[in-house]
């Protein structure tokens, strides 16, 4: 019967073969190749000769048909799951599986492991399409202001320490400088401020005047700031402000980013979600646009460092 089967038949099935008998750990996927050439030849061959050709059990070939025609309930929630996580990856593709993970199950309630979660994100080829960044060795040991984060600082509840820091970033040819104060215990951006100017000391000082309006809720609570050794967090004006509201200030190593590594990680993720999740491409309406990526940052984005919790739920959950 081999015979009268095309030639690329003939060559297929030598291939096939050949593989077959080295690749043990492959076996299901070379089935699978076999069972989808008969399913293919077909219509132009009876099937119990192409098993006969490619050496197929023909009843296996009739289970896999039918399981390909009536897939069972694992594989169909398999394929719902896909679909979803593909979904997901689409709105917020700065990120990996577990984030992902964790942002359905904060807005659907499916839960799902993640080894799991990877499974169907590695079938679906999603990946993360933020870069990841490398930080250079300590710097210099000389500092402005101690480095209260190297003592050991014991940080047990909202607003103990506070940890800020400038991004840049340009949108249309315009660059914009965004200022912003993160409490280090849930990671919530607590106040900030955009400028168009380079190198305005006003963003500082106005994300400092919001931080401060928080603090003064809270007179008797000691505040540790920590910040890089910028002009500007070293400028009279601005630590001047901080002794009145019971603020202690903490700096920081010269060219050190990795001693204020959160708020540097955040710096990233900012830039990364808002082009490429929030798709923000106008200058037009960008006071507003960042706004909303500020509310969706405290609200709705989970945390890897919070156990995938927001900075909200983790205030609210925690907080004394």
């Amino acid at each position: 019967m081999s015979l009268f089967l095309p030639k690329q038949m003939n060559c297929g099935q030598k291939r096939i073969r050949s593989e077959r008998s080295w690749c043990k750990q492959g076996i299901h996927f070379f089935k699978q190749q076999e069972y989808e050439i008969i399913m293919e030849m077909s219509s132009q061959f009876p099937v119990k000769h192409l098993c006969r050709v490619l050496g197929i059990n023909q009843s296996g070939f009739y289970k896999w048909k039918k399981h390909l025609e009536q897939p069972s309930d694992r594989l169909k929630t398999l394929a719902a799951n896909l679909m979803l996580f593909k979904e997901y990856h689409s709105k917020y593709p700065s990120h990996g599986y577990r984030w992902l993970n964790a942002k359905i199950r904060l807005d659907t309630g499916l839960v799902m492991s993640d080894q799991y979660a990877h499974k169907i994100c590695k079938s679906a080829g999603i990946v993360s399409v933020s870069k990841h960044y490398r930080y250079k060795k300590h710097g210099d040991p000389y500092r402005i202001y101690p480095n209260l984060l190297l003592t050991g600082l014991n940080i047990t509840g909202p607003l103990q320490c506070v940890v800020s820091d400038m991004t840049a970033f340009h949108l249309k040819g315009i660059y914009y400088e965004l200022t912003l104060f993160m409490d280090l215990w849930n990671n919530e951006t607590l106040s900030y401020s955009l400028s168009t100017k380079r190198g305005d000391r006003m963003t500082y000082i106005s994300g400092l005047d919001g931080l401060i309006d928080i603090k003064k809720k809270y007179p008797a609570l000691k505040m540790v700031l920590h910040t890089d050794q910028g002009s500007v967090y070293a400028s009279k004006s601005f630590n001047d402000l901080l002794p009145l509201y019971n603020i202690v200030h903490s700096m920081s190593r010269a060219g050190t980013p990795t001693d204020n590594a959160a708020m540097e990680a955040i710096n990233g993720w900012i830039k990364a979600e808002i082009f490429n999740d929030f798709h923000v491409t106008s200058n037009e309406n960008i006071e507003r646009d960042v706004a909303k990526y500020i509310e969706f940052f405290n609200e709705e984005r989970p945390a890897y460092s919070l156990n995938y919790l927001t900075p909200k739920q983790y205030r609210e959950y925690y907080a004394c």
